[in-house]
């Protein structure tokens, strides 16, 4: 995923030279066979002492320990220079036995301006050095990693690949002097720069490959030299879509190669929605599709455009997401087995109720987390659908001859109980227990051959832009499930600007500033479904809007919002299901909410105006 914005363009000032210094891994508050998330990372003699942040993480088993390389960010709180500024840490090195409690023993790289530094000669002293995926070839251990500014153009968004080897996992680091990705231009615009960034490796028959990529310009897949240190432009495949994937992981399962890969924003604070998806496929290079038969790249068109780029609705099956504890935007994954045989997964999260560096409201923290990978049907999910741990959890076989004592709970779903309000929107009128919000013009919205005609408006809820109309209706429970089948024609090309994030679907609508929503919804040239939240007021530095992505749309789609309360917290959870033959409900992620007892349902149709967005029904169902 990409470096945290906030520290692009700072000067970095690193703590340790090139890994030199190495030290012995520290027992912590960690039981003997229990864990709980974050994982304990110690850091003898920085600031507090600790790790809390180790962002878009990359695991391997060397030398009789674990080792986890992590995104350039500060340690911790306190680690920071003389001058008061935080310490950037290109790139650092955890060490484990156990996986479960960790030691930083230095960084891949020195300071740029350090004596003798083993930095890249081509890359900019300031630049961003993060998604690290370290590889055992040929003999040697080899760390890509993304870089956001090099010194081979003039323009400051050349972002590339580069590459280090060394003899030992633990370092020291040599560079190779040159990107193994250079500074490319995205398919859909010439003279652009598309994100050359999140390296993965995989070789199959001997052959090699690089697979890259983030949402401008998708994740993309080149043969890689047998010495490990370039690509070849001319074999570049389209692996995904864009404006949607980045953050690729593969690991090979029964005869499928599975695609992990995150979407949304990986930082916002308490409002990342960001979350893991995959696809699977029986050929390394594709096309991956997901567990509904839905391609990752592009939904089968009657005809593809005519310049060969790829539109549509798009698929991902949801393999992580936040699920209404502690932690908010998991993703950017390893996946690897413990010596029992059982699947894992490091990545990382933000903590809701400590998203952000003490110094620096908005500087996001992402913490390293672990926890265990089921297989249900052939595809897999975080702790049997659970998701993400904030509770003592069995621990991994780390070292031969150990047993995982990890047993999978599957999730336990929701199940509908009584209907207990409906519209199915069969009359000559709108019932009367619906209002406007800003009713739109008298032609903008009718019921017409037993659906609801409700054309998108200009305008939409986001911050201070809150000028689109609501159609709502009091809710008539404490928990509940609002449900509606809705059909948005904006194209399945890409949309020209008055439809990008054109959008229709559901709503809890507390007011303008404070609701969840989930629709379906254009975002350039992709179609899908998004589950946002709201709230205001916020502190100062806060954000104010989040988003998070559930499962692919159709021609039809149907949405739910599931109303919970659980400890006297307000969870949302979206799911969806595509009205085809076949379809099955697929539950996105959870966000919490204090909406209250007074919170409308409702309906949106907003983001641009031109196009019908028609609604079914609207019903609403007690939980059993």
């Amino acid at each position: 995923m990409k470096f945290n914005q906030v520290v692009l363009g700072i000067v970095t000032l690193g703590l340790l030279a090139g890994c030199q210094q190495v030290l012995t891994p520290e027992i912590s508050s960690q039981t003997f066979n229990r864990y709980t998330n974050p994982v304990a990372v110690a850091a003898p003699g920085v600031g507090n002492g600790t790790v809390e942040s180790c962002a878009d993480p990359s695991t391997i088993y060397a030398d009789g320990y674990w080792y986890t390389y992590c995104t350039k960010d500060p340690l911790n709180d306190d680690d920071v220079n003389d001058e008061g500024s935080y310490t950037f840490n290109n790139m650092p090195i955890l060490r484990s036995a156990d996986l479960v409690n960790w030691t930083y023993i230095g960084n891949v790289f020195d300071d740029a301006d350090a004596p003798e530094s083993n930095y890249p000669s081509y890359v900019e002293p300031t630049a961003g050095l993060f998604a690290p995926a370290i590889e055992r070839l040929n003999g040697k251990y080899y760390l890509y990693y993304s870089i956001t500014d090099t010194t081979l153009e003039a323009r400051g968004d050349d972002s590339a690949i580069g590459v280090a080897t060394s003899d030992s996992p633990a370092g020291p680091w040599v560079d190779s002097g040159k990107p193994v990705v250079e500074p490319s231009e995205a398919g859909c615009c010439p003279g652009s720069r598309r994100a050359t960034i999140d390296p993965e490796v995989v070789t199959v028959g001997g052959q090699k490959y690089m697979f890259y990529g983030s949402y401008f310009g998708g994740v993309s897949a080149r043969e890689l030299s047998a010495d490990g240190l370039s690509t070849t432009p001319e074999s570049q495949t389209q692996i995904t879509i864009d404006n949607r994937y980045e953050a690729p992981y593969i690991v090979r399962k029964d005869g499928y190669y599975y695609l992990f890969v995150s979407a949304t924003d990986c930082c916002r604070g308490p409002l990342t929605g960001y979350a893991v998806f995959a696809g699977r496929s029986r050929d390394v290079l594709g096309p991956y599709v997901d567990r509904e038969g839905v391609s990752l790249l592009d939904e089968e068109l009657p005809e593809r455009p005519s310049d060969g780029r790829f539109f549509a609705r798009v698929g991902g099956t949801v393999v992580l997401a936040q699920n209404g504890n502690r932690w908010v935007g998991p993703g950017h994954n390893a996946v690897f087995q413990d010596f029992s045989g059982q699947w894992w997964t490091t990545y990382h999260a933000v903590d809701r109720f400590d998203p952000y560096f003490a110094r620096d409201p908005g500087f996001t923290k992402r913490p390293l987390l672990l926890d265990p990978v089921d297989w249900v049907g052939g595809w897999p999910t975080v702790r049997g659908g659970n998701w993400a741990s904030d509770s003592k959890q069995p621990r991994p076989a780390a070292q031969p001859g150990d047993r995982s004592r990890y047993r999978t709970e599957r999730f336990r779903d929701v199940r509908l109980g009584n209907l207990i309000d409906r519209d199915e929107f069969n009359g000559s009128a709108l019932d009367r227990r619906w209002r406007w919000v800003r009713e739109p013009a008298a032609d903008q919205a009718a019921l017409e051959d037993g659906l609801l005609r409700f054309n998108t408006q200009e305008g939409d809820l986001f911050e201070g832009q809150n000028n689109a109309p609501v159609l709502a209706r009091p809710s008539v429970a404490r928990e509940y499930v609002l449900e509606t089948r809705v059909r948005l024609d904006a194209p399945l090309e890409k949309c020209p600007d008055d439809c990008r994030f054109t959008q229709a679907g559901a709503i809890v609508y507390g007011d303008d500033d404070n609701f969840v929503k989930l629709a379906d919804v254009s975002i350039f040239n992709t179609r899908q479904t998004e589950f946002a939240k709201e709230i205001f007021p916020v502190p100062p530095e806060y954000p104010r809007y989040g988003n998070t992505v559930a499962g692919p749309p159709a021609d039809w789609t149907l949405l739910r919002i599931v109303k919970q309360l659980v400890r006297g917290e307000e969870r949302y959870t979206a799911y969806t299901k595509r009205d085809v033959p076949g379809g099955r409900w697929v539950r996105g992620g959870t966000w919490t909410h204090e909406l209250g007892r007074d919170a409308e349902v409702g309906l949106i149709s907003f983001g641009g105006a031109g196009y019908t967005a028609s609604f079914d029904y609207v019903r609403v169902y007690r939980l059993r």
